[in-house]
Order: C-alpha cells, then sequence, then structure tokens
C-alpha cells in the first residue's frame, strides 16, 4: 500500500524539523519527505492542506480497564478513541480487571489489542501480585510478555523494604519503575488540601502526600541506581525535588496531567464530581507551576491520564465518586491550548506528546524504539494529521470512550485531527 500525505507542514520534534512537504509512505514505513520520486504513485492519497502533519502521539497513561475477551467491546471503544486524538502509542498501567501480574494476562492484552488494528499499546506489569504490596511479580517474565516496565498503578507501597528490593531488581536488569509518588497515609483524602476543602467540608490531601514520597523514591534511588517514572506530579514543591534530583544526576523522569496542567482546585466549583480526579486539583501556584516545569523541561511528559469511569460511579456526592477522566481525544488539543496560553513554540509544546515520552520509554519500545514518537524517513509511519485553525467544543456524548465523563466538557479547544496512521495503516479519517 502506498500512501501520499500531500500539502501539509511537516513537524517532527526529535528533529526540529518543520516545513511543508509532501510524505510518502510504502508499506508501514515512511520512505521520502519533501522529495518525492516522480515515480512515486500512491494507492491513496491524504489532502493536507492547511494541515500539520506531526508523529502520531505517545500517551504515557491510558487505563484500558477490563480488556479480556467479555469486554472486548470497551477495548475496541479506547482504541477508537486513542486514534480519534491522533494517539498511536498508548502505556498501560498494570490496574486491568483481571491485574496485569502474569505473562499470559499480557500476552491477552497484546494480542486483542493488534487485532483491532489501531493504536499500539505497551503495557506495564504490576510491580507486586495483584498489587497488594507484599510479594513482588516475575519482572523477567512479565518483560518477556512485553511489559516495558513495573507499577503499582495507583496504590501506594506502605513498605519501604519491599519498594528498595524492587528496584534493586529493577537496577539488576535494566527495568524501570512508574511510580506515582503518593504516602499511602496522607493521600486518603478527596481533593487537595487548602482553604476550599476545608470550606466544602472534604477530606484532603496535603502536598506533603507527594513530597513525603518523593523524598523517598529519590533516597532508594541513590541506593540502588535504578530508573524510576514519576507520574503525575500535582505541586509546585514537587516540581522542585524533581528538578533538584535532576540537577543531582539522579535517573529520573516524570509526567503531569492535562488535567492538572489546565484545572485547579476551584473548578470543583459545587461538588462537581467530574472534577473528582487523582492527584486531586491543586491550586493555581501548582499549576503555574506544573506549567513552568514542562516549558523548562523538568517535566519530561504530558499525558491524558485516560480513566474511563461509567455513569454510576460517577452520578454520586463528590467524596463517593469514582476518580477519573476520559482524555485520549482531549491530548492533542489540551497541548495546543497550553502552547497557546503559556506562548511556547508549537514544535516543542508537540515534543511534550510525541519524542519526549517516547524518550521516557526508551529501548523499552523494542524494534520500534527508534520510531516512535518520530516523523524521519525510514521511520514507522505512525502519523497524526491536524488542523490547527479547526476549533471544536467538547461534546462529552460525542467522545468515543466508553468512560465519557471529563471535567472539560463544553470547552472550545484548538485542533481537529483529520487523520491517524498506525504502521502505515489508516485507522482514523482520510
Amino acid at each position: 500500500m502506498k500512501i501520499l500525505i500531500q500539502g501539509g507542514r511537516v513537524i517532527d520534534p526529535a528533529s526540529g524539523y518543520d516545513e511543508k512537504a509532501d510524505v510518502a509512505l510504502v508499506g508501514s514505513a515512511v520512505v521520502a519527505i519533501k522529495n518525492i520520486a516522480s515515480d512515486f504513485v500512491p494507492d491513496t492519497t491524504i489532502n493536507a492542506s492547511g494541515c500539520i502533519v506531526m508523529p502520531g502521539l505517545v500517551d504515557l497513561a491510558v487505563r484500558l480497564r477490563e480488556p479480556g475477551q467479555e469486554h472486548a467491546g470497551m477495548l475496541a471503544s479506547e482504541m477508537a478513541a486513542a486514534v480519534a486524538g491522533g494517539v498511536t502509542s498508548v502505556v498501560c498501567p498494570p490496574d486491568t480487571e483481571p491485574v496485569l501480574d502474569e505473562a499470559g494476562l499480557v500476552e491477552m492484552l497484546r494480542y486483542r489489542a493488534e487485532r483491532l488494528h489501531q493504536a499500539r499499546v505497551f503495557p506495564l506489569g504490576a510491580l507486586t501480585r495483584n498489587l497488594q504490596g507484599e510479594v513482588l511479580t516475575e519482572m523477567l517474565h512479565l518483560t518477556q510478555a512485553g511489559c516495558i516496565g513495573f507499577s503499582q498503578a495507583e496504590v501506594p507501597l506502605a513498605n519501604t523494604q519491599v519498594m528498595q528490593r524492587a528496584l534493586q531488581y529493577a537496577s539488576t536488569f535494566g527495568f524501570t519503575v512508574w511510580l506515582r509518588p503518593q504516602e499511602l497515609y496522607l493521600g486518603k483524602g478527596v481533593a487537595a488540601s487548602g482553604p476550599l476543602a476545608t470550606r466544602m467540608g472534604l477530606s484532603g490531601v496535603p502536598v506533603a502526600a507527594e513530597t513525603i514520597a518523593l523524598h523517598t523514591i529519590f533516597e532508594l534511588v541513590r541506593s540502588t541506581s535504578a530508573r524510576v517514572h514519576l507520574c503525575r506530579l500535582s505541586s509546585a514543591a514537587g516540581v522542585a525535588l524533581v528538578r533538584q534530583a535532576k540537577a543531582e544526576g539522579l535517573p529520573i523522569t516524570c509526567d503531569v496531567s492535562i488535567n492538572s496542567l489546565n484545572l485547579t482546585d476551584v473548578d470543583i466549583g459545587y461538588f462537581d464530581s467530574r472534577m473528582r480526579l487523582n492527584p486531586p486539583l491543586r491550586q493555581q501556584r501548582d499549576r503555574d507551576a506544573l506549567r513552568a516545569g514542562l516549558a523548562d523541561g523538568t517535566i519530561d511528559a504530558l499525558v491524558s491520564d485516560h480513566t474511563p469511569v461509567d455513569e454510576d460511579a460517577k452520578a454520586l456526592p463528590f467524596a463517593e465518586a469514582e476518580p477519573g477522566a476520559t482524555g485520549l481525544e482531549l491530548l492533542l488539543s489540551l497541548t495546543l491550548k497550553w502552547a497557546q496560553d503559556a506562548a511556547i513554540p508549537l514544535g516543542r509544546a508537540l515534543a511534550t506528546v510525541t519524542s519526549q515520552p517516547a524518550a521516557v520509554v526508551g529501548s523499552a519500545f523494542g524494534p520500534l524504539a527508534a520510531s516512535v514518537g518520530r516523523l524521519q524517513v525510514g521511520a514507522e509511519a505512525d502519523i497524526c494529521v491536524f488542523d490547527p485553525q479547526a476549533a471544536w467544543v467538547v461534546e462529552p456524548s460525542a467522545l468515543r470512550s466508553q468512560g465519557q465523563h471529563t471535567p472539560f466538557g463544553g470547552y472550545e479547544l484548538p485542533g481537529r485531527v483529520r487523520a491517524t496512521l498506525v504502521g502505515g495503516h489508516l485507522a482514523y479519517g482520510g
């Protein structure tokens, strides 16, 4: 199959390439950019006039919930949401049902995702059996089954000795451990500690829940030299600690969610359960520090933190509602919104959802390691084509995810995806 993407502005954040050019694909690979051979005859031509042609987005936080055979429809919905948002690679935390703590479960998830011919799925294996925090999983077997790292998802490790052993083992084999920095007991509230939570009578999660966990993680990284990816920072103090740790040379990376980057605790309004999120929305000074940290490179990647939640779980009082929101179809547009608000150059902003998250995963992508998050000759043809001038209003009922709850309902956002290709296959639009 030969495809020509014609007349678009091609941006490859990894190399800094930014020029109006045609892109030629043969099979699953990019064979030419700009200098198209005169004898190249495409089977399909995609008109990208007025559009930006970029690498497919790489999202480091996408929950697939229940991807087993009896829930194949949910997996299909989430994969359809991914490509509709220009996302071609997703990292799936292990808190699926069942938990990804055995090689057979990982292989089943990958097999079912591959059969859909949509976004690529890269699973994280559970760090401990059933995420219970007591017995380590067989990391080597899970890696051989396709896991790119290991995580406790949203379940903090209370036992520091177990965490130390996990990092020692991971360091020995070169695995990366993905941890959300949250102290178990301080992190049991439903809103960020502060005047608003106090007035509303909501149990608070203090910033110390994040900073104490970060101090513990950094001490263990110093003693083990393990690579750690910190998931979804939420506070200004957390950003400052990460900046110091990186300056020290610790092997750490981190991300922030579209929710924490764009919203504050004030957006909870009158107990709006759509704003019930993990981590909880913090104050404006925290949001500003997160934006600055993403802009200056302290924070490596922007993620959707996609968590499909059904109607019954959200239609409850704020404190009882299940935390989470859909985000796959919003990641690109909210990246563009941040870039506009903060006057960030477009290529720099797009790097936070393409080449930089790809670099976080690095060689764990296997044979695709040199291609994911890049748009270059010889790379795998994972491509997003979007119209930067097309604004759209977020209508939750129109989202493809089975979880249609989002705190951004009614927002007018920039950038509309026109086409998404995964491995040279037209997965969305055309």
